[in-house]
């Protein structure tokens, strides 16, 4: 990995929304704080879409995220990656972990996950709450074979302790040069993908970035366990590591971060309450 002076100057950074709503401030914040960073030594700022949710991400937001991005006088690197419209990519990484041994089929539904869990009486808890039992991880082949080919759904789990067996001790940088050790093991056996869509969150993420020449991910703190996770893929793929920077959350009157559910706070609603960009990106804390 190159050194900290190398990955800041000239940044590639990217803000990556999910169009299932309208942009809030926090969701200008995080633009901003990216933009800024890519334009210190003349760097490039990427938008992209994390649309790989087909029945929550609206072709409406899509529009609106871009021209809410314009009008607070962002441009941006074309064009748009859309993750929907690169599953492939998503696909090809699968397979090189299935290769490695590394993926399992897990057809356990959410009911009966709470209900193992509800059974053991306490079960270790993660970022994304209680961790997988594991029960399908120890199913035999011949029984995943035949329950596949009876049609039945589901998810694709990474093993994670053969996955932490193979990597080592693993590490990701900060823009101050600060090494953080990576513990993905937090996550326990994570869908890499779902029975609905053929990849997952981390997945996407991580191959995009890659694939985008990502050097410097920023990000909201709220997703710093993540990068944890991602930390592995990038090993487990041989992918490149950018920096990671994780930013303050923008809160509302309550103490809560801001969510898409504060119609109020929109930038649309702003837009339309006559607030003019200057205001905005002043609101957003950046003049």
């Amino acid at each position: 990995m190159g050194s900290t002076e190398d990955h800041a100057d000239g940044a590639a950074t990217r803000f990556a929304p999910s169009p299932t709503g309208y942009l809030h401030l926090g969701h200008a914040y995080a633009a901003l704080f990216a933009a800024a960073a890519a334009r210190t030594g003349g760097g490039r700022f990427i938008v992209r879409m994390e649309d790989i949710d087909v029945g929550r991400c609206r072709p409406c937001f899509d529009a609106a995220i871009l021209d809410d991005l314009a009008w607070l006088g962002l441009s941006w690197e074309e064009p748009v990656r859309r993750q929907s419209e690169h599953l492939d990519d998503y696909a090809a990484a699968l397979d090189e972990l299935r290769h490695l041994g590394l993926l399992y089929p897990c057809f356990c539904t959410r009911k009966k996950i709470q209900a193992e869990i509800a059974a053991a009486g306490q079960a270790p808890h993660g970022p994304d709450g209680p961790l997988y039992p594991g029960t399908c991880r120890a199913l035999p082949p011949g029984e995943r074979e035949r329950r596949i080919d009876q049609g039945s759904p589901f998810a694709l789990r990474l093993d994670m302790e053969k996955a932490t067996v193979l990597t080592g001790a693993l590490a990701w940088y900060s823009p101050a040069g600060d090494s953080i050790e990576a513990s993905p093991q937090v996550f326990g056996d994570v869908v890499l993908a779902r029975k609905d869509i053929p990849t997952s969150y981390h997945l996407a993420v991580t191959v995009d970035d890659h694939l985008q020449g990502i050097t410097l991910v920023t990000r909201g703190e709220d997703l710093y366990q993540a990068t944890h996770l991602h930390r592995l893929l990038q090993s487990l793929l041989g992918l490149k590591t950018p920096i990671y920077e994780h930013h303050r959350l923008l809160v509302g009157e309550t103490g809560r971060r801001l969510a898409k559910r504060d119609q109020g706070l929109t930038l649309r609603a702003l837009r339309q309450s006559g607030r003019t960009p200057a205001e905005v990106r002043r609101m957003a804390g950046y003049d």
